[in-house]
């Protein structure tokens, strides 16, 4: 794991940086209609630009054999960004999903009338749900000794459970499976949409099929792994007292955790599909781009481009 983990980790900081901030870019400069799900997409990206910034220090922790060295302060920061940003991942994500949801199942509700207000105050209430569900990891220590080497994790096979624990590990399979049975239901009611209209107008609501199905992979791939893992080595806890007994199945779970920070990196390919908006400012950017290129290298067929 020690050799393998760091270079994994140095991809995910590349590319999920470059498409993140790429990302901001797009919705801060160039996106030209502003709805709900671009506000929720945006905290989204805010999230996944900052957590990038900790997977380097995560990288030299293995490549170092679990050995941290950089203090107990950062630390603290660099757990609770990692838990946070998971727990932003997927509350934004499901908030999306939701947001789909109303626009194609319930188009004439009331929700779907209320503005960029009504997002900034729900994104504004995920934020203050989740630093409290994970604020305790800057409050408390989770630095400790094993084996000669200063480990900085959150969690700590060797020792007991406590309250903080037992929360930790709670909450961590609660933000997945309720979001997830929100996501599975939003999917299944927006793709029986989809079926029972014979004209679907601009192809909306295949889009909100599209986004909701890539959602909900994100999750299997980059969330349910580690989830599965946690509550094997939870289950395992309880059963024995001793580390040996779950040490393979914390591996597991360790290993798992990278997909989890693969999320930052495969979001930037969701927001193309969230909304024609966003997909449409893209091509237009990209179209500029290649214009800009032409005109630089005096092509014939500069004048007749067209964004």
């Amino acid at each position: 794991m020690d050799m393998v983990l760091p270079p994994i980790l140095v991809l995910e900081f590349i590319f999920g940086l470059l498409g993140n901030i790429a990302a901001l870019w797009m919705f801060i400069f160039h996106l030209d209609i502003w709805k709900p799900n671009s506000v929720y997409l945006t905290h989204l990206a805010v999230a996944d630009s900052i957590v990038m910034f900790c997977l380097p220090f995560r990288a030299d922790y293995y490549r170092r054999g679990k050995n941290w060295i950089h203090g107990d302060i950062l630390c603290r920061v660099m757990l609770f960004t990692l838990a946070a940003n998971r727990a932003a991942g997927i509350f934004f994500l499901t908030a999306v999903a939701v947001d789909r949801y109303f626009k194609i199942v319930h188009p004439m509700s009331k929700i779907n009338r209320m503005g960029l207000s009504y997002a900034l105050w729900v994104s504004v209430g995920l934020w203050g749900l989740i630093i409290a569900a994970t604020g305790y990891l800057l409050i408390n220590g989770n630095i400790f000794n094993h084996n000669n080497q200063t480990q900085c994790e959150s969690f700590n096979i060797c020792m007991g459970f406590s309250p903080l624990s037992t929360w930790h590990n709670a909450f961590y399979v609660i933000q997945f499976c309720l979001p997830t049975a929100i996501v599975i239901f939003c999917t299944m009611c927006i793709t029986s949409q989809l079926k029972s209209k014979t004209i679907d107008s601009g192809g909306k609501i295949k889009r909100a099929v599209q986004f909701v199905l890539a959602v909900a992979l994100i999750f299997i791939i980059c969330f349910l792994p580690s989830t599965v893992s946690r509550i094997a080595v939870w289950i395992l806890k309880a059963w024995y007292d001793e580390c040996q007994y779950f040490k393979e199945a914390n591996l597991v779970f360790y290993t798992s955790v990278c997909f989890t920070y693969f999320n930052s990196v495969l979001n930037p390919i969701v927001y193309y599909f969230s909304s024609p908006s966003f997909s449409g400012t893209f091509k237009k950017f990209l179209n500029r781009l290649l214009r800009k290129e032409e005109e630089q290298t005096g092509s014939p067929n500069t004048v007749s481009g067209r964004i």
